[in-house]
């Protein structure tokens, strides 16, 4: 009796998800550059929901940990562990979304008060790498998850390689803008 091979089978995502993903990340960044660029605050003298830029820095500051866990699990196959980690990175992340928002509804964007070269580094840190990378990160985030999700782990591993470190770097450096900020008010 001859012994069947079986064919691998291959998964692709839909279109229409990866579309999906792409249009609301899109539509997320372009809303976020209406609310920073043109979007007169509700708030102009600052005086309610002050706290929120520390909130958004201890967010940051908890999805950083998060995220580093979640590398150590994974590094040491401890998979239920890192699933746990990254959505626990996830809730920071979306946390940290919301409270961002209404910071810049409320409040408009943060002036840096400082000058020289330490406004040449906050406006680099938070300009080039950190914008951008952060308008980079939420669709890698969200189809990485997609690929956990629907237990397509090598595709996952693969994007995971790119997400994390750019993922880790916006986390980072929003803690990194919030120090200068607050040792420069």
């Amino acid at each position: 009796m001859p012994s069947a091979t079986l064919e691998p089978v291959t998964y692709r995502t839909p279109p229409s998800i990866i579309a999906g993903i792409v249009a609301v990340s899109a539509a997320a960044s372009a809303f976020l550059a209406w609310l920073v660029y043109f979007h007169a605050p509700i708030d102009v003298a600052g005086t309610h929901l002050t706290f929120l830029p520390a909130l958004n820095a201890a967010l940051n500051t908890c999805c950083t940990v998060a995220l580093l866990f979640g590398l150590y699990y994974i590094r040491h196959r401890a998979i239920t562990a890192h699933r746990n980690s990254m959505f626990t990175a996830f809730l920071f992340s979306s946390l940290f979304l919301v409270a961002y928002i209404t910071n810049h509804a409320l409040h408009g964007d943060a002036r840096f008060p400082g000058h020289g070269t330490a406004r040449f580094v906050y406006l680099w840190i938070l300009l080039t790498p950190h914008i951008l990378a952060s308008v980079i990160a939420l669709p890698m985030i969200l189809v990485t998850f997609f690929l956990s999700l629907s237990g397509r782990f090598a595709a996952h591993k693969r994007l995971a390689r790119y997400t994390y470190p750019i993922w880790l770097y916006v986390s980072v450096s929003g803690v990194v803008v919030y120090a200068m900020l607050a040792v420069y008010r």
